[in-house]
């Protein structure tokens, strides 16, 4: 599955020169670009999604199947898609959505499953990087962690009669703080590289759009309108610009690029989904 592609028509040569990591059917791939007008796509020799780049640069967190897809669990491999490690290995549990903390010694994760009484539970756990030391944060209900450049946790939390809102605490889990509190589903928060601002995305407005907010919940604003299904918003180390993956009728997922105010959408990368900036 290795290998590389120049295919024009698959990818826009973007202004300023980035490298983008994402999942095209079920394979990791890698994106670059540069000022002298030349993007390529590099296929890695693994599946996987749910990419998460140590502070280092050197290292993705990852999800993969196994047993049919009942069981999900954390990897990790470096950024050239050698030395996979198995982290997590709980059965029939649904393990995803990996975050490195600040200083590249933890991992943190979700863990979702039905109990013995059939009820449906949503977790958060941290690890260190072997995959030791996995513990609960017991306190932390929800879904999609990502930390602050300061060390605090944001994540999709359960809250008032489950829905899904994006939350803010201390990584032992105390001082839970509810950002948005409204009707609709709310996932997947990812923390500007500066800390003052969260990107996520929301039904608030009946489809998925990608929306912004200051770190403290203020100044909530819509930046999509395609009406369409957009999703997993992600920062550019910069601040920059933000890209996310939209699904169109044919439900087709493609990659697209815009400011950090929402101006200037443009697709990027066709056929792909959950997307992050690499350093």
């Amino acid at each position: 599955m290795s290998g590389e592609s120049h295919a024009q028509d698959d990818v826009q040569v973007l202004d300023s020169p980035y490298t983008i990591a994402y999942t095209s059917k079920g394979v990791v791939k890698i994106y670059s670009s540069d000022k002298e007008g030349k993007a390529n796509i590099k296929s890695i020799n693994t599946e996987g999604d749910y990419l998460a780049l140590s502070p280092d640069g050197n290292t993705f967190a990852f999800r993969l199947y196994f047993d049919g897809g009942k069981t999900w669990s954390i990897h990790t491999m470096h950024i050239d898609g050698t030395n996979i490690e198995r982290l997590t290995h709980a059965k029939n549990k649904w393990d995803s959505a990996p975050a490195w903390t600040p200083d590249g010694q933890k991992i943190a994760f979700a863990r979702e499953y039905k109990d013995s009484e059939g009820v449906w539970q949503a977790e958060i756990w941290i690890m260190n990087p072997d995959g030791s030391e996995k513990t609960q944060i017991k306190s932390l209900k929800g879904s999609n962690p990502y930390f602050t450049p300061d060390g605090k946790i944001v994540f999709s939390s359960e809250h008032k009669d489950r829905k899904s809102e994006i939350s803010i605490a201390d990584i032992d889990g105390s001082n839970v703080i509810h950002l948005t509190d409204n009707a609709a589903e709310e996932w997947h928060p990812d923390v500007s590289p500066d800390g003052k601002q969260i990107t996520f995305m929301s039904n608030r407005d009946e489809h998925y759009e990608i929306y912004v907010m200051n770190i403290d919940g203020s100044d909530q604003k819509r930046l999509t309108f395609n009406n369409a299904g957009n999703w997993h918003p992600s920062w550019s180390p910069d601040g920059a610009k933000i890209i996310f993956s939209s699904s169109n009728k044919d439900k087709e997922s493609h990659i697209y690029m815009m400011n950090k105010d929402g101006s200037s959408v443009q697709k990027i990368i066709s056929h792909g989904r959950k997307a992050i900036f690499q350093h």
